[in-house]
């Protein structure tokens, strides 16, 4: 049947789409909800970094003070021991994740490479199964290669789940790069070495990037693997936080949980600041103009 035979009924045509409108309160209703559910986990997070007792059946805390906070910024704290071996345990879990995904990136990345699409897959086998599973039978095996307690075997599990995250985000930022410039690159006699470095890699730059700060995220926060391979010779902030918990210290693993989100919240800061800054810049080259931040790459001088 071709296309022009087939024919809607006028009925149907005539109709107009139904515009639902909620009231003005029930609207305040459902946005007071969603504020809560943002916000209320974190307030009580904040609300208990504050508090030195809290006993039932009280509504507030009994006693606030910074008393905790001492505690965990004190000399004889685990805190920033544990702090500086997960900072560590991500840079370098990061450092591996990249020198894997660039190159497996910028190769999976051309379209003629033969099974492409499996090799994409194989990165998403870690997460194809339960983490419990995974985690229990690798540390199995770094017993047996005595790997398990060890700053390079934490680093290794961490790795692996984090290359499902850089290799399809390389890929993504190395195919994002017009091939008529590596083309014209080659043509002009650079070698592949050259074009790779100066051509290809400077515009993938942004989206290596992102596969990095998203590894680093990934491996802060990570749990599971550190306590199955890493503990208890390894310590994370993760591992701290799981111990003050179950110990009842709702104060310090509060404390804790507010340290592990500082990260995200200034990755998003920057996310949010750089957006703004392209989309200002956009907005002054459509006009025909140019402007000094968009010239100096300066995210907050563009406004």
């Amino acid at each position: 049947m071709r296309a022009s035979q087939l024919r809607l009924p006028a009925r149907l045509l005539a109709k107009r789409p139904v515009n639902i409108r909620l009231s003005l309160p029930l609207q305040a209703l459902l946005l007071a909800f969603m504020l809560f559910a943002m916000f209320g986990p974190l307030l009580n997070l904040l609300l208990w970094t504050l508090t030195e007792s809290w006993f039932y059946p009280h509504t507030l805390p009994n006693q606030w003070g910074l008393k905790y906070w001492y505690q965990v910024f004190s000399p004889y704290s685990d805190v920033s021991g544990s702090l500086l071996t997960s900072v560590l345990i991500a840079v370098l879990s990061v450092l591996v994740c990249l020198l894997i995904s660039i190159p497996a990136g910028y190769a999976l990345s051309r379209k003629s490479m033969p099974f492409r699409l499996l090799f994409m897959l194989l990165f998403l086998i870690p997460q194809a199964f339960p983490n419990l599973t995974v985690y229990m039978n690798i540390a199995r095996l770094f017993y047996q290669w005595g790997l398990n307690g060890t700053i390079a075997g934490v680093v290794l599990v961490h790795s692996v789940h984090g290359l499902m995250y850089s290799v399809w985000i390389c890929v993504a930022a190395f195919s994002s790069i017009d091939p008529l410039q590596v083309r014209a690159s080659r043509n002009l006699g650079a070698s592949s070495l050259f074009t790779f470095w100066y051509i290809i890699l400077p515009q993938a730059a942004p989206g290596i990037m992102a596969a990095g700060i998203f590894v680093f995220l990934e491996s802060l926060d990570e749990f599971t693997g550190t306590y199955f391979v890493g503990a208890p010779e390894i310590t994370t902030l993760p591992l701290l936080l799981y111990n003050a918990s179950m110990s009842g210290n709702y104060q310090i693993s509060s404390i804790t949980a507010l340290i592990l989100l500082v990260p995200s919240l200034l990755f998003m800061f920057w996310l949010f600041t750089n957006l703004c800054a392209r989309k200002c810049c956009l907005k002054w080259a459509n006009k025909g103009g140019s402007h000094s931040g968009c010239q100096t790459n300066k995210p907050g001088a563009c406004r």
